[in-house]
């Protein structure tokens, strides 16, 4: 592990445009899914009321002032008790910053949040065959095995 230059985790707002931009960026490379993070890029006023809403939390980690890494991730309000659980949708730490404990700072920071919002849980999900992934959530959690089901969505059809 090298901690040469210090690691700041900075909840982002909707002034945090360029940061966010370089969240994008991040996420693209890391996940080797770059046109995915940048070939529908969505406008400045969507991130802008995305980052302003009570329900999106986007952490990144700062290195110089420059994205290394970050969370973006949804608070659920349930229905059955008074509460809520944040769902950690992306996770990401730049290829030449791993090892370096950022995953885990930025999880610590999203736990604080999560403690101020009253949420029970964090949860995340890992595909199979992604071992540093699931190696850092067992350190940190339990581990469920579920099942995944995406169910598509007509495009254009309202009644459907």
């Amino acid at each position: 592990m090298s901690f040469s230059e210090p690691i700041s985790i900075r909840q982002l707002s909707a002034n945090d445009l360029t940061l966010m931009e370089g969240l994008l960026i991040t996420f693209g490379e890391a996940f080797d899914e770059v046109d995915t993070y940048s070939s529908s890029r969505p406008s400045n006023a969507y991130l802008k009321r995305l980052l302003n809403s009570d329900y999106f939390i986007a952490l990144a980690a700062l290195k110089n002032g420059s994205v290394v890494g970050g969370i973006a991730a949804y608070e659920l309000q349930k229905f059955e008790q008074e509460r809520s659980e944040i769902y950690i949708y992306d996770l990401a730490v730049a290829a030449a910053h791993r090892r370096e404990g950022i995953a885990t700072a930025l999880i610590q920071e999203l736990k604080k949040i999560a403690v101020a919002r009253a949420a029970y849980v964090i949860f995340v999900q890992a595909d199979i065959g992604d071992d540093p992934a699931i190696a850092l959530y067992t350190k940190l959690g339990v581990r469920e095995d579920v099942l995944h089901f995406d169910i598509a969505v007509p495009v254009g059809d309202e009644h459907a």
